[in-house]
């Protein structure tokens, strides 16, 4: 079930937390430097799966983190040219295919729950109009809560149905 909310996904209960980058990110803009400050073994972690095994785009990896968080990173644009250049934009095939493979994640029962913000809409360039449907039309039948942070709040924590105290609480 989706459920639409507003806030920090930082501040999420979720056992996992999406995003969207490029193959051989630098985890250097929106949610990815986020993730990158909260958590920077998660970067390291991801380079050296970049430099084992040649990750394409479409795809998705999996990090574990410390208090059972974890992170997916679905693997929405085009790969930077190289290790100067910035990653291209977002390609809706690749967000179709990377949503499948979650969907895949998801049932496993591996995990209770997740929270993904608009992915592939920041600096991925593609319309939430474009991109709405398809989380809905991968994720939308899950048994598990799927939070979708539709709006950023930073410091605020969302009202997580299941997860979180009604009306969220403030970070202070």
């Amino acid at each position: 079930m989706i459920h639409e909310v507003r806030g920090d996904i930082l501040l999420s209960h979720a056992q996992v937390i999406v995003h969207a980058v490029a193959p051989h990110d630098h985890f250097d803009q929106g949610l990815a430097l986020s993730l990158r400050q909260q958590w920077p073994a998660l970067v390291k972690d991801f380079r050296h799966f970049c430099h084992t095994g040649q990750p394409k785009s479409g795809e998705a990896w999996v990090w574990s983190g410390a208090m059972s968080k974890r992170v997916v990173s679905l693997l929405t644009n085009e790969a930077p040219k190289n290790s100067e250049s910035r990653p291209g934009r977002a390609r809706t095939e690749y967000v179709d295919r990377a949503l499948r493979e979650l969907r895949h994640l998801l049932e496993s029962g591996r995990f209770a729950n997740v929270a993904l913000p608009r992915i592939a809409t920041g600096a991925g360039g593609l319309d939430w109009q474009v991109v709405e449907p398809l989380i809905k039309h991968h994720l939308g039948e899950l048994e598990l809560p799927v939070y979708v942070y539709t709006h950023y709040e930073k410091g605020r924590q969302a009202n997580e149905p299941g997860l979180s105290i009604r009306g969220g609480t403030q970070k202070k």
